[in-house]
């Protein structure tokens, strides 16, 4: 068995425990982590992530960020001079700070939607594309507040010892997220 049919077993097991309702926002968040490899599995089976959820009597909504910079960058008003001069668009620079604050209206708007209540797993995929303008880790503290549910992040990278490593690129960072593994055997909460 591959490593996302193991991952989407290991989440079968995980939204279909009872869900405590008095967490903390970063406890209610799941890291759904796999090897960056794995990508375009992962993708081809999100919908049974779907059924998972459903099945265990929970609602399920979507966020893809996959093209998020570059939708923005096409509205932005300023567009083509950021074109001519990419340099203003830095990882530390102002107008990636307006960005990382477009992403996290984005992220939100959609948890705090009527779709989204207590219930609902709100699960956020493409988060690869923000690498260089913005970290995961800091994504999801800006939004966690905002959970009523369970916020569940496609997470390519690797999980050990409680230390999150985004696309084996970056050092990594403690977070109090639950991780689901391929690998996971028993489930830790």
């Amino acid at each position: 068995m591959g490593q996302i049919e193991r991952l989407i077993q290991s989440y079968d097991t995980r939204v279909s425990l009872p869900w405590e309702r008095n967490l903390a926002g970063p406890q209610r968040v799941w890291f759904a982590v796999y090897n960056k490899s794995e990508e375009r599995r992962l993708r081809r089976r999100l919908e049974e992530f779907e059924i998972s959820t459903k099945r265990a009597k929970h609602g399920w909504v979507t966020i893809d960020l996959t093209d998020a910079f570059a939708q923005w960058l096409a509205n932005h008003e300023y567009r083509d001079g950021y074109f001519e001069t990419p340099e203003h668009l830095e990882a530390e620079s102002p107008v990636v700070d307006d960005f990382k604050e477009a992403i996290e209206r984005q992220v939100t708007d959609v948890l705090t939607s009527p779709k989204a209540d207590e219930n609902t797993v709100v699960a956020i995929y493409g988060v690869a594309s923000l690498f260089g303008f913005m970290k995961t880790s800091e994504l999801v503290a800006k939004v966690e507040s905002a959970i009523r549910g369970r916020l569940l992040v496609f997470f390519p990278g690797e999980h050990e010892n409680n230390t999150y490593r985004f696309l084996d690129a970056r050092e990594g960072w403690n977070y109090l997220a639950v991780p689901i593994t391929a690998d996971e055997g028993a489930i830790r909460s």
